[in-house]
């Protein structure tokens, strides 16, 4: 209450000021300042792009048609896949059980992206424990079966091969040499006998967010997988590519000297334009479905792989960024969106012709965001300047 209070007043008393403020970054002072830095030898002729997103004008741009390696950029690709094919309240669920056949065990599964080979984790974040899974299912296989279980079977639907390896390994060292049999949905329910144990993912929303905050690279590889298989193309890197190409038509964006190798970004094949990765921000920005992806972008010098970000280079953008990072040995990204007092641009910065050294990446970040501190404005300046008694509620750094 007391904040709304200061606020009232303060735009009563002085509305001219925050008029005056909040305007004080046009796209021609935008511009000006890209154009004066983004020449530095520490970004190594980058291409960029900045989208005025109150009009759709292009502010500024250099080098934004040549094709660059992404890295983890790409992830807005696999996020903005998932959210046009898939339903973002879904849950995924996995269940084991004693099989109705001698020795044997089920395990029905939902190609669950979320699942953890680490029983702490799985717990802390409310993760699928495949450890769980192994453990409880050989209990309860040694308790079905009285004789010995050294070479039972193990029938599974919708599950990843590296998920059935782990579990292979862990009954190989327990001394059960059983065989992994791949059957359809159907079967696995009609095989299935006594339930052990089930799980539930969180909804595929909070799965996104996490992915995007944190950069997960096996969770964005899984989750374009199921966005493929939900578009009818094949679940591997050829069905993933050719999701990634519809999406980007389905925008109208033009998807020549697109090539992408995953859904990560790890692979230096991987090529996207500056100025398709633009677009493709402000087409989402314009649509509601998209917010909760635009929501789990990490936030300059708060959240995720931006938490560290800004702190000393440009304290005065802290909390005014929302983008995704991209790194690889010689690449340092950022995509996404800087609040400029009344307006917010989008922004696509492809760093990836740096020397392959951290000193190089880390000198690339440094510019970026003193670039981008340059830009960044809160729209209500007065508030940020409140006594730190008051900031209680809004200084989500000390969070």
């Amino acid at each position: 209450m007391k904040k709304l209070v200061v606020l009232a007043c303060l735009i009563f008393a002085t509305p001219n000021f925050f008029i005056q403020q909040a305007s004080a970054l046009d796209p021609n002072s935008v511009a000006s300042i890209f154009d004066r830095i983004v020449t530095s030898k520490f970004l190594a002729d980058p291409s960029v792009i900045v989208i005025d997103e109150k009009t759709g004008e292009v502010v500024f741009e250099r080098n934004s048609n040549s094709p660059r390696k992404p890295a983890s950029v790409l992830k807005l690709l696999s996020a903005t896949a998932a959210y046009s094919y898939l339903e973002p309240t879904h849950r995924f669920t996995t269940s084991a059980w004693v099989g109705v056949k001698d020795k044997s065990l089920v395990i029905q599964g939902s190609l669950d992206p979320w699942m953890s080979l680490s029983d702490v984790q799985a717990k802390k974040m409310k993760r699928t424990s495949i450890p769980r899974i192994e453990y409880n299912s050989l209990s309860a296989l040694k308790r079905a079966n009285s004789g010995s279980i050294r070479n039972s079977t193990i029938y599974y639907s919708n599950l990843y091969s590296q998920d059935i390896a782990n579990m292979n390994v862990f009954f190989l060292k327990h001394g059960v040499h059983a065989i992994f049999k791949h059957v359809s949905s159907q079967d696995a329910v009609d095989l299935s006998s006594d339930q052990i144990l089930t799980s539930d993912s969180p909804e595929l929303q909070e799965i996104l967010a996490f992915t995007l905050t944190w950069s997960d690279n096996l969770l964005a590889e899984r989750i374009a997988r199921l966005a493929s298989l939900a578009a009818g193309h094949s679940l591997d890197d050829a069905g993933v590519s050719q999701t990634f190409n519809e999406v980007l038509n389905s925008f109208g964006i033009e998807t020549r000297n697109l090539v992408t190798q995953d859904a990560s970004g790890l692979s230096k094949e991987n090529r996207i334009t500056a100025k398709q990765v633009g677009t493709l921000l402000l087409k989402i920005r314009e649509n509601s479905k998209f917010a909760p992806l635009i929501g789990g972008l990490p936030i300059g010098g708060v959240t995720g792989t931006l938490k560290n970000r800004f702190l000393s280079t440009a304290p005065q953008a802290i909390g005014l960024i929302k983008a995704k990072t991209g790194t690889l040995n010689g690449t340092a990204n950022l995509a996404g969106y800087v609040e400029s007092g009344d307006r917010e641009y989008a922004f696509v910065i492809l760093a990836d012709r740096l020397s392959k050294t951290s000193r190089a990446e880390n000198r690339a970040r440094d510019t970026v965001d003193r670039l981008l501190g340059k830009i960044a404005y809160p729209i209500f300046p007065g508030i940020i300047e409140q006594p730190q008694d008051q900031l209680a509620i809004t200084d989500v750094s000390t969070n």
